[in-house]
């Protein structure tokens, strides 16, 4: 290549690469952000910057910012160091969009209050805290399709199952060839629970598990367990959830 094509090649290069680091982020969410994503307060670049609200599939986010993670483009991801402040808790990690749009979260460490996912699940009156550590999690179409981690949750509270909170959860998420798969068991629980949970490509998911009063189990929690339907000889009743993310 001549040396004045190569100096024009270069000159290229570096304007677009000073347009990418100065492009400003308001600008980039009104033009690429799906409707059903929300941010305001937005400051900075997209390559540095930070936004004082968020919202999507209601949940909600505050003091959210973002730092562009260079190295990782040779990759052919691009990659961001994520913080903010969910309902009642925190959120750090770091986050990759590859090439095909899947998503790929690494060093996930956050906390959320289980009040703040009451429209997300569905569930009213939910109360408790849930803390999550993931190596790795690689969302596709939204869906989990990978997962190396644990979340554990304090003090649940379901009023559909007792109007007292009923304790502690554990569930130990990893991959196997049919999906996401998690084990499940209780805490310092008001009752024996161990179950198994997969999550599919096609967003089914279906949870099996078996329950069984403690001796301190409160006498309203173990009536609801009878709605469960018959015990086995070992005094465990089979819980089975199924349906469509």
């Amino acid at each position: 290549m001549p040396p004045v094509r190569r100096l024009i090649v270069v000159g290229i290069l570096v304007f677009v690469t000073g347009l990418i680091v100065i492009f400003p982020a308001r600008v980039a969410y009104r033009w690429f952000a799906p409707p059903e994503v929300s941010l305001s307060g937005i400051h900075g670049t997209i390559w540095y910057g930070s936004a004082s609200d968020a919202s999507a599939a209601g949940v909600y986010l505050r003091d959210i910012s973002w730092r562009n993670q260079p190295l990782r483009l040779f990759t052919g991801k691009l990659s961001y160091a994520i913080d903010a402040s969910p309902s009642g808790g925190i959120l750090e990690s770091d986050v990759a969009i590859s090439i095909g749009g899947d998503i790929h979260i690494d060093d996930l460490h956050g906390s959320i209050s289980l009040a703040s996912l009451e429209q997300v699940t569905g569930i009213r009156g939910l109360r408790g805290s849930a803390n999550a550590e993931f190596e790795s999690l690689t969302l596709k179409d939204g869906v989990p399709v990978e997962a190396v981690g644990s979340v554990v949750v304090t003090d649940l509270l379901v009023p559909l199952a007792a109007l007292i909170p009923i304790g502690g959860f554990k569930a130990e998420f990893f991959t196997q060839q049919d999906g996401v798969v998690a084990s499940v068991e209780d805490t310092e629980a008001a009752i024996d629970l161990a179950g198994r949970l997969l999550l599919s490509e096609d967003r089914s998911y279906e949870f099996l598990g078996q329950l069984a009063p403690k001796p301190d189990t409160p006498a309203q929690l173990k009536n609801q367990l009878q709605f469960l339907g018959s015990a086995d000889e070992r005094g465990q009743y089979e819980l089975r959830l199924e349906g469509v993310l």
